[in-house]
């Protein structure tokens, strides 16, 4: 049964997992609560997320003799405590002081990957040393020598696998931030990036992004399939892609080696007109069959959440904001409760739901509802 998260000294954070949100907006500035809360243009797609989820029903199963389930799954071969994985989100100095190291260790004591993003404002080599595994998110920069160069540090880190994005080949209309003018505040910088033209996200100008004019200066827009293929000769890491939503790139992905592929929409924060992730879950999973994992991201809030994902056929799931939310309101010790209140809320899922353990929700029934 799933309880009150505690804080430091006792006092309750949170009900759900889903709580934090609230919860943070309340001890961040407006400005950086809307960088991380924000998604691109209208923010259809962001909306378009969650209601995805909503429709989405699942057949329990009765009499099934499940009264403590397991949560522990595999996740590219190797075994975790939930079927989850911290997804790669920047700047997490931004919300609390403690930033990634705070974040990472919470989840390695849950027994969950942590996934370093390359605009993480700690360093792949500092996160990675809190021990745990721990997986590196890369976004294609315009120096391929300094490509190379994040894939040789990540394998140093000791880093368990590899994580390309392929679905910011800009930086979506952050329309909030534009209205903000946001920019990094001195004290948080890409960690990863020294020297890469930082100085473009600290740079206020009203009615522009600095973040997105940064991202333009060292991103490369134009990554092929024949970088993807590149890049799994460069490692022998398991490799996931991430920004899937077409299930003929699902087929490409698998083509070229990887083995996992992260069906997703950014979390709502690039193409505004795109799908729910959810949404076209099963269709990539139809595509690829058996060749690889698939894992979904993009308006996960809680273990019903992760319930449904599992329904549907997914592997396991990312979880971005409400744990960036979590360590927002009170550091590692407020991404120590939101982790154990979605153990507990996926506890309780697959309780009612009849399931003995993660591998039997693949086999619910589902429905899409209206």
């Amino acid at each position: 049964m799933t309880d009150l998260a505690p804080a430091p000294g006792g006092v309750p954070l949170a009900a759900s997992l889903a709580d934090f949100a609230a919860l943070a907006r309340d001890v961040l500035p407006p400005e950086v609560y809307d960088f991380v809360a924000g998604g691109s243009g209208t923010e259809t797609a962001l909306a378009g997320n969650r209601a995805a989820l909503d429709r989405i029903t699942v057949l329990p199963r009765m009499l099934r003799g499940v009264h403590r389930p397991r949560t522990d799954a595999s996740l590219l071969g190797r075994p975790h405590a939930l079927p989850v994985a911290v997804a790669p989100m920047a700047y997490q100095r931004l919300v609390h002081p403690d930033g990634e190291p705070a974040l990472a260790a919470a989840a390695h004591a849950a027994g969950v990957p942590y996934v370093v993003s390359t605009l993480s404002s700690t360093t792949v080599e500092e996160i990675a040393a809190a021990g745990g595994p721990t997986w590196f998110q890369l976004y294609w920069l315009r120096d391929r020598a300094m490509v190379r160069e994040l894939v040789d540090r990540a394998h140093r880190a000791g880093c368990t696998a590899l994580m390309v994005t392929v679905d910011v080949p800009i930086l979506g209309p952050r329309l909030r931030d534009v209205r903000n003018g946001f920019a990094l505040p001195p004290e948080v910088s890409a960690a990863n990036l020294p020297g890469s033209r930082d100085d473009l996200a600290h740079a206020g100008v009203p009615g522009t992004s600095a973040v997105a004019r940064h991202t333009s200066a060292v991103f490369a827009p134009a990554l092929t399939w024949s970088d993807i293929d590149w890049l799994r000769g460069q490692t022998d890491l398991p490799l996931v892609v991430k920004g899937i939503l077409d299930p003929r790139d699902a087929v490409l992905a698998a083509d070229a080696g990887a083995d996992a592929v992260v069906v997703s929409n950014h979390g709502g924060r690039q193409l505004d007109a795109a799908p729910a992730a959810v949404t076209m879950l099963p269709e990539v999973l139809t595509a690829v069959g058996d060749r690889c994992e698939v894992l979904v991201d993009s308006g996960i809030r809680g273990g019903v959440d992760v319930l449904r994902a599992l329904a549907l056929g997914a592997s396991g799931v990312l979880v971005g904001r409400p744990l960036l939310w979590a360590l927002a309101v009170a550091g590692r010790a407020g991404a120590d409760a939101a982790l154990a209140l979605l153990a507990a809320e996926l506890r309780d899922a697959l309780t009612l739901a009849g399931c003995a353990d993660p591998a039997e929700a693949r086999d619910l029934r589902t429905i899409t509802g209206g």
